[in-house]
């Protein structure tokens, strides 16, 4: 087998392509784990969370979400495409009129946006909300 530098060149560009498919993470485990740890493995309900987002996201770069949850003391984002699921941590006070906080965050791709609220009683509450993103934010 005579090896040229072309021959050299796609044997090493196939190596590198089949060496990084192993090696890319599940960016659902990631939240799935990131949500177990904030709850410590307790029940998650669903119900009195609510989360406002697009349905579908032109840019990926600027996404608006909202979040509501009455009786929460601690709410956290996550998006569980990108390579950090951990978006944002909304904590409230005792004295704090409304339970709601609103941001813009970065998508990668279409994913879903989880929101956690740690409620007052030490529950927890989840909803879930899935954009389509069009044009990638997160290098894309």
């Amino acid at each position: 087998m005579d090896l040229t530098r072309r021959k050299m060149l796609a044997l090493g560009t196939s190596a590198l392509a089949m060496a990084s498919l192993g090696a890319v993470p599940a960016f659902a485990s990631l939240t799935d784990d990131a949500i177990a740890e904030l709850t410590g493995g307790a029940d998650i309900g669903e119900g009195s969370v609510t989360l406002t987002a697009p349905e579908i996201a032109e840019n990926g770069n600027t996404v608006p979400i909202g979040v509501e949850a009455p009786g929460a003391v601690e709410i956290t984002l996550y998006a569980d495409g990108n390579p950090v699921p951990n978006v944002a941590t909304f904590k409230f006070g005792p004295l704090s009129a409304s339970r709601s906080a609103s941001t813009r965050i970065r998508l990668a791709q279409t994913q879903n946006v989880v929101a956690i609220a740690k409620m007052e009683d030490g529950s927890f509450q989840m909803a879930k909300a899935e954009v389509k993103v069009t044009i990638g934010g997160c290098g894309g």
